[in-house]
């Protein structure tokens, strides 16, 4: 069973539903025994990570999630759930993270060099992945695969934990990877069949 953490931040229905036409079981829940006995872990998120932060905080959700990765389980962090997988943030403010993943997100629109800042941020709609290595969670998608992103800030990580990138002006951060944790920049539920793959794949770790 996969368990979506229900925190108050994100579309879970939307994510529950990609998993339904899938045929593979999962659980919306903020309860931790029933994340506790769920094969995987998916953290979504929408919206501002300072939020989202003081959510988990609040609910004693941070440190359970961040005990329960280093457990092993596997773990799935999707778009907003992705940049609170870092050690920091800088969106409206400074912020730490679940620090599952060294790094830490900043403004697009800070680092696009001067010619490019005609782009329209956030980024929204779909974009190409370059395939950076092999990762179980990317096992059938192919480079070039587009995905579908809605974001503003981006993580900024080492090469050793980069499993895909976008162009946006700049090498964007699509896809991570630090032992059994991984996150998604993009949101899969929304990028049709290729999306679908890869929470497929996730449910095959």
């Amino acid at each position: 069973m996969i368990a979506i953490i229900d925190y108050g931040v994100g579309n879970l229905f939307s994510l529950k539903s990609s998993f339904d036409f899938l045929g593979l079981e999962t659980v919306v829940t903020n309860k931790t025994g029933t994340i506790k006995n769920a094969s995987h872990i998916i953290l979504p998120g929408v919206g501002a990570f300072g939020d989202a932060v003081k959510k988990l905080e609040d609910t004693g959700m941070k440190d359970f999630l961040i005990k329960e990765a280093k457990g092993g389980k596997p773990f799935l962090g999707i778009c907003l759930g992705m940049q609170l997988l870092f050690n920091k943030s800088y969106e409206y403010g400074e912020y730490d993270g679940l620090g599952l993943v060294p790094g830490e997100v900043v403004p697009i629109l800070d680092s696009l060099p001067e010619e490019r800042k005609d782009l329209n941020v956030p980024q929204i709609g779909w974009n190409a992945l370059d395939i950076k290595k092999d990762n179980c969670l990317l096992k059938y998608t192919k480079n070039g695969d587009c995905v579908y992103f809605v974001h503003s800030y981006y993580a900024k990580t080492e090469k050793e934990y980069l499993s895909s990138s976008t162009e946006y002006g700049i090498q964007i951060t699509a896809s991570v990877e630090n032992e059994n944790v991984f996150g998604t920049q993009f949101h899969p539920e929304k990028s049709g069949k290729i999306g679908l793959e890869m929470l497929k794949a996730f449910s095959e770790i």
